[in-house]
């Protein structure tokens, strides 16, 4: 391991988690008008729902299938899912999931450059973040045919191993990608990357949607009018203290 490997998977997954949660606790604190996710759909709805639903679809998926993937040990399934059958799983289930996130995302990449209305009202980071995204779910697919020639499940367990010490806050995760392959790695520096930027785009709109799922168990608001009992034809009782 050289020492831009054991920044890169040792020191920058820390650096880029710590600003994604202080960083939009911050935002939320100081720039709550910015918390939105500054849609284009009154400037032209067209391409927009097809881009989007595919794409939303395709990265919750993901996001999920990562995040439980990587961070529940081996132990807990293999009695009854072999790491080689999970690679299936994976390669299949990602490889469909993948694909209608890139379709998606190629979408809404096309009309953000090359529809003049939404362009001239696009910022920087708009941009930015879709072809970063874009870049991320190509490297994604690309990692398919590799995975396909470790189908015994070996890499799967070093990227879900590296995962799991940086979580769990053990030295020697770099050392684990050590045999992996620079597509790999570049799709997870990648992805820890956006992370990063998080805090500073349209993407911190997705804690909202998370944070959504509060309202099923918020009690029900009762809403009533206030009425006064007044005689007809006599004044309303002066409060006390109220002004002439």
């Amino acid at each position: 391991m050289n020492a831009l490997d054991t920044f890169l998977f040792g020191v920058y997954p820390y650096i880029a988690f710590t600003i994604f949660l202080l960083g939009s606790l911050i935002r939320f604190d100081r720039d709550q008008y910015t918390w939105k996710s500054d849609s284009s759909q009154l400037l032209k709805a067209g391409q927009l729902k097809l881009g989007s639903n595919l794409f939303h679809v395709g990265v919750l998926f993901l996001f999920f299938g990562h995040f439980f993937g990587m961070l529940t040990p081996h132990f807990v399934y293999e009695h009854f899912l072999d790491a080689g059958s999970k690679q299936w799983m994976a390669v299949i289930s990602g490889g469909i999931a993948g694909l209608l996130g890139f379709v998606g995302v190629s979408v809404l990449l096309h009309r953000r450059l090359f529809e003049p209305r939404i362009r001239i009202n696009s910022k920087t980071s708009d941009i930015v973040l879709l072809i970063l995204l874009w870049f991320q779910l190509a490297l994604g697919l690309a990692t398919i045919p590799l995975s396909a020639q470790h189908l015994d499940g070996s890499m799967m367990l070093k990227l879900a191993g590296w995962a799991q010490t940086i979580v769990s806050l053990q030295a020697g995760a770099p050392e684990m990608l050590a045999d992996a392959g620079w597509v790999f790695k570049l799709h997870m520096f990648l992805g820890m990357s956006i992370f990063l930027i998080f805090p500073f785009t349209r993407l911190v709109h997705v804690w909202s949607g998370f944070g959504t799922v509060a309202y099923l168990f918020r009690p029900y608001q009762v809403v009533r009018a206030r009425r006064l009992n007044v005689p007809i034809g006599h004044n309303a009782p002066r409060q006390p203290g109220a002004g002439v």
